[in-house]
């Protein structure tokens, strides 16, 4: 089932989330209904809370990105062909490298792209989808989908590391995505 994307305004997307366990109800269903939502939604992660859940859930698939492009375009990271895959109960181990920018945008907050510095290099403990313990870490662009998803799971969106006067310009757009004034190709939920 493709399900709505709760949009930016909503309180959900600023709880920290909390862990879940191997029984959570009907867990096989959620995460089919999530693939399903982010691929509707022309996504590359999304996060539990973006779909109303305030469980520590993400999952990304960095691999399209690679799949989709161009013969003639270079993408140059250090991450292809890169990963797709469910993240339970994640935590950072540690974030390495220089910071890096990379213009990212959000299902939650459509319309609106920024540049965002992140990490080059995250390591995460986290379980899979089968709650199979892994420590792992990624690095390109498939880290960046990474952090940005954990932000989400944290309570954190990607406009959080925008210069105040940056943040004021964007008031208005922000404004009106969370009163419902936005329109997209994917449904969304607009808190009341």
């Amino acid at each position: 089932m493709n399900l709505p994307i709760v949009a930016y305004g909503s309180p959900i997307l600023r709880k920290v989330c909390v862990d879940i366990e191997n029984d959570y109800p009907q867990f096989d269903l959620l995460l089919a209904n999530m693939w399903e939502t982010m691929y509707n939604s022309n996504g590359v992660g999304l996060a539990a809370p973006q779909i109303n859940a305030p469980i520590r859930l993400f999952m990304i698939d960095s691999e399209q990105i690679f799949a989709n492009k161009e013969e003639d375009e270079e993408l140059d990271y250090p991450d292809a062909p890169g990963h797709k895959g469910v993240f339970i109960n994640a935590k950072i181990v540690e974030l390495k490298g220089k910071e890096w920018v990379y213009n990212e945008g959000c299902l939650s907050i459509p319309k609106i792209r920024e540049d965002v510095y992140r990490h080059e290099e995250v390591t995460l403990e986290y379980l899979d989808e089968t709650f199979t313990q892994h420590t792992k870490t990624f690095n390109g662009i498939t880290a960046r989908i990474i952090l940005h998803e954990y932000d989400h799971i944290e309570g954190k969106l990607f406009i959080d590391y925008l210069k105040p006067l940056k943040k004021k310009l964007l008031k208005r757009k922000l404004d009106d995505i969370s009163k419902g004034k936005v329109s997209v190709d994917y449904r969304m939920f607009f808190a009341k």
